[in-house]
């Protein structure tokens, strides 16, 4: 929605009033044509006809304008666009209302007050545009960019490079971009430091994390003064922030008249989606430690179970084994049909390792169930008999069953007295714990029948 003129990059208003107009009139069809999941909820969007226009790569356009977010400047510009985009929703709604009637709760309405004729009891709203902003090739919403390069996690964990366009655009006309520049800012998330780059720029592209809170609750007040509905925006902090730091924002967010806030303190989750510089700098290093940790030696004699488990690339032999001190080994053999044994076996050391290690079992059960391999996946749709998503998938839920198969053998492990409890857990005629035919997990009675919470395995069906 910009134009250039006269050597500077300024606000097509013209473009942006007739996109708005255009943009209302297709949201509201939009409530017509949808295909609601319940009859209540068809009958209150209908009667209130609320639309939510909003905006996306706010922060591209204050680069392309050379505006630094975190200015003065930059909320003026927040404030007119959103009351221009504001004010003509609401026109393209009375005309709308012109042709189509007002909305069936007009009458209970504020407008009926105003005597403003509109279609819609809403017109605007600020929402995340997370997904569809990547898809545009723009910044989310109203946010700062969050890096001008930085490390996006997809899929199963995939890291791929994205650098803003209209930095390396600049970069390149200034003529100082180059591939090492590009390594260096992805490692520092910021230009902050970064002599080579010049001082103007510095000022002009600013991050997320260069933005002070202030800025950001600012930046978000400017926009709720004109949307009818919430503001999606969030409030980025360093790792180092505190509890006093939250605090002050949302007391902040509210005597500015904002609906919501979100915080987010970088590092405060294991994974992330947007990652800058080394996903690992929060977590200890390894030289912080007292002594570096020595797996203990295997034990002479183990006990422990051999499961089969069908996989994509056939059947895999799962041996789990425990002592004393708890599960201390996983062996691993593929079947006659094949498949990728150096895998398997790589996994099955490193757990093993792992487990005498010290390392807590669940956790490393949590970080190797649910791991997706394409072709167990593919094999899934044609063999029934394939329960899991791949090798570490199945080692996994192994490991489980026998940390169950201990806690049974083991009674006084667990809570209160074993001949009193019941769990829950189906019991056979003997009054063992009965087991599904088809994974050997614990079944339970459920609705009248006995089902596998692991597997999906009904008595019923």
């Amino acid at each position: 929605m910009l134009k250039y003129d006269k050597n500077e990059y300024i606000v097509d208003y013209k473009k942006l009033k007739k996109v708005v107009f255009s943009a209302v009139h297709f949201l509201d069809n939009v409530i017509d044509v949808n295909c609601y999941p319940l009859p209540q909820i068809d009958e209150m969007t209908k009667a209130n006809r609320k639309i939510g226009l909003g905006v996306m790569g706010f922060a591209d356009m204050l680069y392309r304008m050379k505006v630094p977010y975190n200015s003065k400047q930059a909320l003026k510009l927040a404030d007119e666009i959103m009351a221009f985009i504001d004010k003509a929703s609401k026109e393209a709604s009375c005309e709308l209302a012109k042709k189509r009637g007002v909305f069936p709760n007009w009458d209970k309405s504020i407008f009926r007050e105003k005597n403003l004729r509109v279609r819609n009891a809403t017109t605007t709203t600020i929402a995340p545009t997370g997904t569809i902003s990547i898809i545009a090739g723009v910044s989310s919403g109203i946010e700062p960019a969050f890096a001008l390069a930085f490390v996006r996690k997809v899929m199963d964990n995939e890291e791929l490079l994205d650098v803003n366009p209209i930095f390396k655009d600049m970069a390149v006309k200034r003529g100082f971009y180059n591939d090492s520049l590009m390594r260096r800012v992805s490692a520092a998330g910021t230009l902050k430091g970064l002599d080579d780059i010049p001082d103007d720029i510095k000022k002009v592209y600013v991050t997320a994390l260069d933005t002070e809170p202030y800025w950001h609750i600012s930046m978000q007040a400017a926009f709720q003064k004109h949307v009818d509905n919430a503001v999606s925006k969030t409030v980025n902090f360093p790792n180092k922030a505190t509890k006093d730091d939250v605090r002050k924002v949302y007391l902040m967010a509210y005597d500015m008249g904002c609906k919501g806030v979100t915080i987010y303190r970088d590092g405060s989750r294991d994974t992330q989606v947007l990652n800058i510089g080394d996903s690992s700098s929060n977590k200890a290093d390894i030289e912080d430690l007292d002594e570096p940790l020595i797996p203990r030696e295997r034990p002479q004699i183990t006990r422990g179970i051999t499961e089969k488990v069908r996989v994509g690339c056939g059947n895999l032999y799962i041996t789990v084994n425990y002592d004393e001190n708890g599960i201390c080994e996983v062996f691993t053999n593929v079947g006659r049909a094949g498949g990728c044994p150096s895998q398997s076996e790589a996994t099955s050391r490193l757990t093993s390792v792992a487990l005498r290690s010290g390392m807590d079992v669940k956790e490393l059960v949590g970080q190797l169930k649910g791991i997706r391999c394409l072709s167990t996946i593919r094999q899934k749709e044609r063999d029934k008999r394939i329960k899991v998503l791949s090798c570490p998938d199945a080692i996994a839920r192994v490991i489980e069953k026998v940390m169950d198969m201990k806690d049974e053998t083991n009674p006084e492990d667990s809570d209160g007295d074993p001949d009193t409890q019941d769990n829950g857990d189906e019991k056979d005629q003997k009054g063992h714990t009965a087991t599904c035919p088809e994974c050997g997990s614990k079944i339970e009675h459920e609705s009248g029948c006995v089902i596998c919470p692991n597997c999906g395995y009904s008595k019923c069906s």
